[in-house]
C-alpha cells in the first residue's frame, strides 16, 4: 500500500517543480561606455535610432528615447532566457521589442509586457548620458 501512495507523489513533485516559473536573467556585470562620436554608434544620434552591443547576458538594446534619454535592454527574452531562444530585437516600427521566437512584445521606452508568453518585463539596465559619452550599467 506505502508503494500506491509513494508513486504519485514523486509524480506530482515532478510536475510541480517542471511547472516552477525558472525564467530569471543571470545577473552579470555591465559597466559599458560608450562615445557617440565613434561612427559605429551611429543609430544612436537620432531620436528613436538604436544600436545592438555586445554586453550583458545575450547582448544589450541601446535605444535613445529624446535627445538626452537612452534606455538599454537585455536581448535575453525573460521567457526561457537561458535557452537558446530568440534574442530581442527592435520591431521595424521601432515602437517595441519583441522575441521572434516566442512571440513576446514589450514596451520600447521601459520594457514592460505587451503580449506574449514571458511573465516578466525586458530586463533593463541604468543609463547615464553626460553631452558626450552613454554609460550603461547594472540598475
Amino acid at each position: 500500500m506505502k508503494k500506491n501512495i509513494f508513486l504519485p507523489l514523486v509524480i506530482f513533485l515532478l510536475i510541480i517543480s517542471c511547472e516552477k516559473d525558472n525564467n530569471y536573467i543571470p545577473d552579470v556585470s555591465v559597466n559599458i561606455q560608450i562615445d557617440l562620436n565613434n561612427t559605429s554608434f551611429n543609430g544612436l544620434n537620432s531620436i528613436g535610432g538604436y544600436v545592438y552591443i555586445t554586453g550583458g547576458y545575450k547582448g544589450i538594446i541601446a535605444y535613445r528615447l529624446s535627445q538626452d534619454q537612452f534606455v538599454a535592454f537585455e536581448r535575453a527574452c525573460p521567457y526561457h532566457p537561458t535557452t537558446d531562444c530568440g534574442r530581442l530585437q527592435v520591431d521595424t516600427s521601432g515602437l517595441y521589442i519583441y522575441d521572434p521566437v516566442c512571440g513576446s512584445r514589450f514596451v520600447i521606452t521601459d520594457g514592460s509586457k505587451i503580449s506574449g508568453p514571458a511573465k516578466r518585463p525586458a530586463k533593463t539596465y541604468s543609463t547615464y548620458y553626460d553631452g558626450y559619452y552613454l554609460y550603461i550599467r547594472n540598475p
